[in-house]
């Protein structure tokens, strides 16, 4: 029950915040894992992987599943995945159980709405972190696109 009321809170606070966009600053906030476990994000990633439906969200899975464990460790990234569109059911049922597979975190929007990242149809938000300001963003719908991004080291 602390959990769960923990987690409204983090959920509400972040929903109230605003759009990342370019030179903007990321102010610290959390999400849940896949695991329930809540993480912090701060000024020390260098990369947000963001996706908002499902067809995204298993082409980033895909690329990470050929990555080593330490792969977003390394890279200073984190794989946000915005479920909050999934009935809740399904999510329950069927999404949770099988990001549970992953070996590596899912950090997870669950709040309808939320309008902190910014977002393109079928497409993968990348963003391009440098001392904690948002130096670039790029919308990607490929694999080697994604690829790309990671091997140039932005």
């Amino acid at each position: 029950m602390k959990q769960i009321l923990i987690l409204l809170i983090l959920i509400s606070i972040f929903a109230k915040a605003s759009t990342l966009k370019i030179g903007d600053k990321i102010s610290s906030f959390s999400l849940p894992n896949q695991f329930d476990k809540i993480h912090t994000i701060d000024s020390e990633i260098s990369f947000i992987i963001v996706t908002f439906e499902k067809k995204s969200a298993n082409l980033v899975s895909d690329f990470l599943s050929s990555k080593n464990n330490e792969f977003l460790d390394k890279k200073h990234a984190i794989f946000i995945n915005d479920i909050s569109c999934v009935p809740s059911v399904i999510v329950n049922i069927f999404t949770i159980p099988k990001m549970r597979e992953y070996k590596y975190d899912i950090l997870l929007i669950y709040q309808e709405n939320s309008k902190k990242f910014l977002e393109e149809e079928n497409k993968i938000t990348l963003y391009f972190l440098e001392n904690g300001f948002v130096k670039d963003v790029k919308f990607i719908s490929t694999k080697e696109e994604l690829e790309r991004v990671f091997n140039d080291s932005y």
